[in-house]
C-alpha cells in the first residue's frame, strides 16, 4: 500500500471520527495487509498528537478464544490510547462524540517502568504498577459496525474512550473473577477474568510483544487496557453504565 494511500485511508477515518460520522470500511475499495493496517493506525494516531493529544497507553482486542475463532484470527490485535480518550470514574460521557458506542469491561494495568525487553509470565510483575477495574467505550468509525480484520485494525481497534476505577495493589490476584456490566444498576452482561486470555496477565504480555512488533514504546506511567470479559453493549443516553469486577470498587458513567 502505498504512503499517500495510508496517509488519505488515515484521514478518512479521522474525519469520520471527529464528525461522528460513519464511513464505508475501507477494505471494500483496497486490499491491505495487517500490517499496513498498522500503519494506518499510527498515522491516524500520529494525527491526534500533531493535534494536541497524548498517547496514554493501549488497549487489546480479541483477547477472547472465541472471539479470536469467530474472525479466524490467531493472535490479539491492539489499539492506542489517547488523553482525550480518557474520562472521569462516576463522570459523564457525551453521547453525541460518537457513532454507535458500546461498552465492556475490562481490567486495567499501569506500567511500572519502561519495557524495553522481553516480558514473560515470569517477569511480568515486575513491570506492573498497580491495577484498577475499567470500562472501555468502543465505537467502529464504520457503517453499522461491521469490519474485516485489516479495517478494525486500522480504525484503531474501534478505541473511543476509557474509564478507569480505584487502582488496587500489583499482586491483586486476577484469576477467576466475577465480572458484571451494569446498565442503571441491573446486570447485563456476566463474565470472568478469566476469558481474558485465561489469564489477564497474559494480555500484558501479549501487548508487551505487539509493541514492539509494531515499534510503540510502553513506558512508565501508561495504562494498558487487558481486553473485554464480556460481550460489549450499546449504550443510550441518560444510562448509568457500570463494572463490578469481584474485589474491586465499582467503576461507571453517565451517558448525557
Amino acid at each position: 500500500m502505498q504512503q499517500d494511500l495510508i496517509e488519505n485511508a488515515a484521514k478518512l477515518l479521522e474525519r469520520a471520527e471527529s464528525a461522528a460520522n460513519a464511513t464505508p470500511q475501507l477494505s471494500v475499495s483496497h486490499n491491505f495487509s495487517i500490517d499496513e493496517a498498522y500503519l494506518i493506525q499510527k498515522a491516524v494516531i500520529d494525527m491526534k498528537i500533531h493535534g494536541g493529544q497524548q498517547l496514554t497507553g493501549v488497549k487489546m482486542g480479541f483477547t477472547s478464544k472465541a472471539k479470536m475463532e469467530q474472525m479466524g484470527v490467531h493472535d490479539m490485535i491492539f489499539g492506542l490510547l489517547t488523553n482525550e480518550m480518557a474520562y472521569e470514574n462516576h463522570g459523564e460521557v457525551l453521547i453525541g462524540k460518537f457513532i454507535h458506542p458500546r461498552a465492556e469491561p475490562e481490567i486495567a494495568f499501569f506500567i511500572k517502568k519502561d519495557i524495553t525487553e522481553e516480558v514473560t509470565l515470569e517477569n511480568v510483575s515486575d513491570y506492573i504498577e498497580s491495577v484498577a477495574p475499567a470500562i472501555e467505550i468502543i465505537d467502529s468509525r464504520y457503517k453499522d459496525f461491521k469490519f474485516s480484520l485489516t479495517d478494525v485494525v486500522a480504525d484503531n481497534c474501534s478505541s473511543a474512550g476509557y474509564v478507569i476505577g480505584d487502582s488496587l495493589s500489583a499482586d491483586t490476584n486476577l484469576k477467576d473473577l466475577k465480572i458484571e456490566l451494569k446498565v442503571d444498576g441491573e446486570t447485563v452482561q456476566t463474565g470472568s477474568s478469566n476469558a481474558i486470555l485465561d489469564n489477564p496477565l497474559a494480555s500484558f504480555v501479549a501487548a508487551a510483544r505487539l509493541a514492539k512488533q509494531y515499534d510503540i514504546f510502553l513506558e512508565k506511567g501508561m495504562i494498558l487496557l487487558a481486553g473485554a470479559a464480556t460481550a460489549a453493549i450499546y449504550i443510550e443516553k441518560n444510562q448509568t453504565i457500570s463494572a463490578e469486577i469481584e474485589g474491586m470498587k465499582t467503576v461507571s458513567f453517565k451517558v448525557i
